[in-house]
């Protein structure tokens, strides 16, 4: 399929697109030997496209489900030194973590290399819901778990998750927010502290039969579930 050269280049890992337009305009890209100009498109699968007469390749798309384990930090580096999720999945690839998840809390976690994609499970337009198990450290009483479904503002947004009891301290929440520990500032709200959080879904992706610390690839059929959310 045909795209914007420099969309091929960036993401080939040549720069950054703007950068890759510089290099087009400078004449230093070619596409079956022939210099490129700004606005050619290229099927990279088929055409011979080179920089500096150097010919990139493609990095093949991967997408992974990571059982994330407490105590990880949610980013590709730390300046710190603490241990962060890229120690967990194979290096082949420069692949990212897609959005957030408290250091201190567990589960389903998207790993690719696939920028667009990343971006769309990411932006709030697309409301890809997640579902979360929220442990607390005393008993919730009915009254509030009332108050929890009728939601609250936060920040100046209402949030208001699809709430389920599943034990006397135990709830499953559904949201469409990925703000900075949201799950635990509703129950902050009620004057509950969360001792454990589990993420068990991602929209149509759900955590099973991966144990903690460990990750598969996602099937062909839940890439396409992935897929159609984005359209």
């Amino acid at each position: 399929m045909k795209a914007r050269l420099q969309k091929i280049l960036a993401q080939a890992g040549v720069a950054s697109r703007r950068k890759c337009e510089e290099l087009i305009k400078e004449g230093r890209v070619k596409i079956n030997d022939k210099i490129a100009k700004i606005g050619e498109s290229a099927e990279p699968d088929k055409d011979v496209i080179r920089v500096d007469n150097e010919r990139i390749r493609l990095e093949k798309k991967v997408y992974l489900m990571l059982n994330k384990p407490k105590d990880y930090i949610v980013s590709v580096s730390d300046e710190y030194g603490r241990r962060t999720v890229m120690q967990l999945v194979p290096a082949r690839e420069r692949l990212f973590p897609v959005g957030r998840l408290d250091r201190d809390a567990e589960g389903i976690l998207l790993m690719t290399n696939d920028g667009n994609l990343a971006n769309c499970l990411m932006h709030p337009r697309f409301e890809v819901e997640k579902e979360y198990y929220a442990t607390l450290a005393t008993e919730i009483k009915k009254e509030d778990v009332e108050k929890l479904k009728r939601g609250f503002v936060i920040d100046g947004r209402k949030v208001i998750p699809k709430t389920k009891l599943l034990d006397r301290n135990k709830l499953a929440l559904s949201i469409h927010e990925g703000r900075k520990h949201i799950v635990k500032r509703l129950f902050w709200r009620l004057g509950y502290r969360v001792t454990r959080l589990q993420r068990v879904r991602i929209g149509p992706l759900v955590l099973s039969g991966i144990s903690s610390g460990h990750y598969r690839q996602l099937s062909s059929q839940e890439l396409e579930q992935l897929k159609k959310l984005c359209h």
